[in-house]
């Protein structure tokens, strides 16, 4: 056990924004099962819950046009590991695991699974610690920073889906996928997609391990070429407002009168008219 653990944690709790009343509980959350009988793993399974709830309603109060497709979408993505992995390295979890000498010597302390785990626990020990709203509060102070670079439009689909929705909002054909080669042993192929929009003159090439990654590729670098052959078209100008007359408005005269020119001069009889 590391002999600065206590300062560890301490700085810990700054980064999480909560201080643990009990610390035992918060030292079972850093423990990974390698180390020993008394461990993270049901902390984990809380700490899962707590998350996918409060995510969802975070989600739900912060876009409130989208609907249960599209939430379900977005956290999926946000409590996916990989999430999980960025904001356990912005905490600096690693510092504070505890981990058996096996997992320590084969660098468990960075594994990406470990770290994702480990914040779930930490999620699940403080609603232990300290109730519901209080592990809320952490989550959405730690996701806010995420949720600031979110197009919840776009977060989780592929790159096959957004090509598609793209051809689809500017009513061009969709995309044509052809595999064009095929290389390597069968149980080790690579494959190799042709993905065309004839419309827009792209044919451009994807290669992965499957069929599907290779079409992923390929409809990436298709995207890609679609930004720069049409732009965002530019807003057409505004029309100049014409006000109407306002009759009832006190600063323009009655109508009866605005005299024409010709009835505002000022005709005297003639000279040689009869007098009186």
């Amino acid at each position: 056990m590391q002999s600065d653990m206590p300062s560890i944690l301490e700085a810990l709790q700054e980064r999480l924004g909560y201080r643990f009343a009990s610390e035992p509980l918060l030292r079972q959350a850093m423990t990974h099962r390698s180390f020993g009988s008394v461990n993270n793993e049901r902390l984990e399974f809380l700490g899962d819950s707590v998350l996918n709830c409060s995510v969802a309603s975070l989600l739900y109060q912060r876009f409130p046009k989208l609907d249960e497709g599209d939430l379900s979408r977005v956290r999926a993505n946000l409590v996916k590991q990989q999430t999980l992995f960025e904001i356990a390295q912005r905490l600096e979890i690693s510092g504070g695991l505890l981990l058996g000498e096996g997992e320590q010597k084969s660098g468990g302390f960075k594994r990406p699974s470990i770290l994702a785990d480990t914040l779930e626990a930490l999620f699940g020990a403080i609603m232990l610690d300290g109730g519901f709203e209080a592990a809320q509060q952490a989550i959405h102070r730690l996701y806010d920073p995420v949720l600031r670079n979110v197009d919840p439009n776009t977060l989780g689909k592929d790159a096959k889906t957004l090509l598609q929705e793209w051809l689809q909002s500017r009513k061009i054909p969709l995309p044509v996928y052809l595999v064009v080669a095929t290389h390597g042993a069968a149980h080790n192929q690579l494959f190799e997609v042709e993905c065309s929009v004839p419309r827009l003159s792209i044919q451009v090439l994807g290669s992965g391990a499957s069929r599907r990654a290779a079409e992923q590729a390929a409809a990436k670098r298709a995207l890609e070429q679609t930004q720069t052959l049409l732009p965002a078209a530019p807003r057409k100008p505004r029309r100049p407002t014409v006000r109407a007359l306002d009759l009832s408005d006190s600063t323009n005269p009655p109508v009866s009168e605005m005299a024409s020119p010709a009835s505002q001069m000022d005709v005297s009889p003639a000279d040689g008219g009869r007098a009186a």
